[in-house]
């Protein structure tokens, strides 16, 4: 009788602890500046118990929402080292427990250095990237199957297959790696790009597991690359089990329910833009299959923000890029950016700020000059130049230029530079999975590649590159996104062609990648063009030249637009040329008199470095 009572005792304890489905953060750290740890437990009417800690911890707050699944709990962290904690849930006579730890945290972990100017990134899609275990190209527990034959579905493409070829990235002149979304999407179609996040604690398990991610960011370490996490902090997928069970109506906008966004982000400054507009702008929602996360909601971003961190300090991570920046809700999303960066000093996060304008982009720096004028600070250390992907677009086709065109664009945005509080921590691109390829806009025109690239690598900011652009892939966006999302060739075992080696690659592709390579390895160890001042000169006959230059070393830079061979005079450029005589191309390795003229051929660029 004994016997059955203990095993119905342990029977009826087990049935009170799976009531406990989700605790999240799953687990914290101590001496964290962000100590007040509200944790979110869930589970079937588990707001009926009472809610008690051991170990002296202190429980600062207690709070409960409409939805019984869910109880908040915030404890006090401040003097709490690593151990773990025992929770009891109470109701009546009837009791349950759950462990929680607060782990050790990384020594200097607060000090982390993030990317910056001195990198080069390197953007990929990691389904389309390489699949370095077929194994989980498929899960019994999420919807959409692999099958490369679909170009919109799961090719398999993992976080094994990034490890594998992380010396490709180093050979490449790559120091920091960009990876859009990793976290779980459980759509049933699409679900390859990662941005409709069905589980943000958990990796999606047909990219691997949490475990294969924090090893990903170990083995990036020990190569001295940095790990880009892509966070999305205005919404989720549809498949998120919170939003299939809501803590809370106002978690996400409601409309009720789904309402499009206008995607009019200038209706966030805009001093006469109506009030309707503005909240389209900022809660509305992306697309019906991604509701909008209310950030005003102070549940929502502390979920948002120790989801954030959490991440940051469990996976190692150098830095976010953050998606959709500017469609948040604007005073939660600097509290978010603020919380985050007062975490780690220097942790880098960029957002993307899809506009046209440099005085609107400029308003989501931090300490932005415009944004000043409305007393609003973003806390964002860095912003994507949009505007000089613009230029990028179709600047080398106008070989003949007016007042508005050709090289002058170039000049025209950095013009501009003025409006930020620091242009340096820019992130410069021609090309990201969201545009049009580079080489398919010009018809891979090799010639137009190398100038984009030579300008990339030599201008101020921090140069992003997409995947493939370094091997001459294309993709016509007109056919939808996933032809701008190919396989990189060598990905996959059954591939004839592997891009990933330099015995694989066709004689073009060669062209592309030793390019790419000899530029961006250059840059690498190259202060004055990571931190040095910028002087450019108005372009004439389609010829950009501007000067890198600090306080003991100078580069000149020349990208001859037009087809033509140009011969310039260089009296023009003497107030940098100053005591310099002559010039070594990084390019072609040639030695170039500076005395008195220059000639360069059309559609080319040289990288010089001055010598007196």
């Amino acid at each position: 009788m004994k016997k059955i009572t203990t095993l119905l005792l342990l029977l009826f304890t087990f049935q009170l602890f799976a009531q406990i489905d989700k605790v999240e953060p799953p687990f914290w750290y101590e001496n964290m500046t962000y100590n007040q740890v509200q944790i979110l437990f869930y589970g079937k009417n588990i707001a009926q118990n009472s809610v008690t800690v051991s170990n002296g911890v202190v429980i600062t707050e207690v709070q409960k929402t409409e939805n019984p699944n869910y109880v908040f709990v915030t404890i006090d962290t401040k003097n709490v080292t690593a151990q773990d904690l025992i929770f009891t849930f109470k109701n009546g006579k009837k009791a349950f427990t759950q462990k929680y730890s607060i782990k050790k945290r990384k020594e200097n972990s607060r000090n982390r250095k993030s990317y910056d100017s001195s990198d080069m990134m390197y953007l990929i899609m990691p389904d389309r990237f390489a699949n370095g275990n077929e194994k989980n190209d498929s899960s019994p527990i999420l919807q959409e199957k692999g099958n490369r034959n679909n170009p919109g579905g799961r090719h398999g493409g993992d976080i094994q297959g990034i490890i594998d070829n992380l010396d490709y990235l180093q050979s490449l002149g790559a120091t920091a790696l960009w990876s859009t979304p990793l976290c779980e999407d459980n759509d049933k179609g699409h679900s390859y790009h990662g941005y409709g996040q069905s589980d943000v604690y958990k990796i999606d398990a047909r990219y691997g597991t949490n475990e294969d991610y924090v090893r990903l960011s170990s083995e990036m370490k020990k190569k001295n690359l940095k790990l880009v996490m892509d966070y999305v902090t205005n919404h989720w997928g549809a498949e998120h089990w919170m939003f299939k069970d809501m803590p809370t109506y106002d978690w996400f906008h409601q409309f009720p329910g789904y309402k499009q966004s206008n995607y009019r982000m200038t209706t966030q400054y805009d001093t006469n833009a109506s009030e309707i507009d503005a909240k389209l702008c900022m809660d509305g929602w992306f697309v019906p299959s991604m509701p909008d996360l209310n950030q005003s909601n102070p549940l929502v971003l502390n979920y948002l923000t120790q989801n954030a961190i959490w991440w940051i300090e469990y996976a190692d991570l150098d830095g976010f890029r953050v998606d959709t920046y500017s469609y948040n809700d604007k005073a939660g999303i600097s509290k978010w950016t603020k919380a985050i960066t007062d975490e780690y000093p220097y942790f880098n996060i960029v957002g993307e700020v899809w506009m046209h304008d440099q005085a609107q982009i400029s308003y989501w720096q931090k300490d932005s000059p415009i944004a000043k004028i409305q007393h609003y600070n973003s806390y964002l250390p860095s912003v994507m130049d949009f505007t000089l992907h613009d230029a990028f677009g179709n600047v080398f086709n106008e070989d003949n230029p007016n007042w508005n065109d050709g090289m002058i664009k170039f000049y025209e945005n950095f013009v501009n530079d003025f409006l930020y509080e620091n242009p340096n921590n820019l992130l410069i691109f021609a090309e990201n999975h969201d545009t049009g390829r580079f080489n398919q806009n010009y018809k891979n025109d090799i010639s137009k590649y190398k100038m984009a690239m030579t300008i990339l690598a030599t201008m101020r900011g921090i140069p992003q590159l997409y995947y493939g652009s370094e091997i001459g892939m294309a993709g016509d966006k007109g056919k939808g996104d996933a032809d701008i999302r190919q396989d990189f060739p060598g990905g996959w075992d059954s591939d004839k062609n592997n891009a990933f080696s330099t015995s694989g690659r066709t004689a073009e592709q060669a062209k592309y990648f030793d390019f790419t390579a000899k530029v961006f390895n250059w840059r690498k160890s190259k202060s004055v063009i990571h931190n040095g001042k910028l002087k450019h000169y108005l372009p004439e006959n389609n010829v950009y030249v501007y000067f890198r230059y600090n306080d003991t070393e100078s580069v000149m830079v020349v990208v001859n637009n037009s087809k033509d061979k140009q011969t310039f005079k260089l009296d023009r450029f003497k107030e940098s040329l100053g005591s310099y005589s002559s010039g070594k191309d990084i390019i072609s390795d040639a030695n170039f008199d500076l005395k008195s003229e220059l000639t360069i051929e059309g559609k080319s660029s040289l990288i010089l470095e001055l010598k007196k």
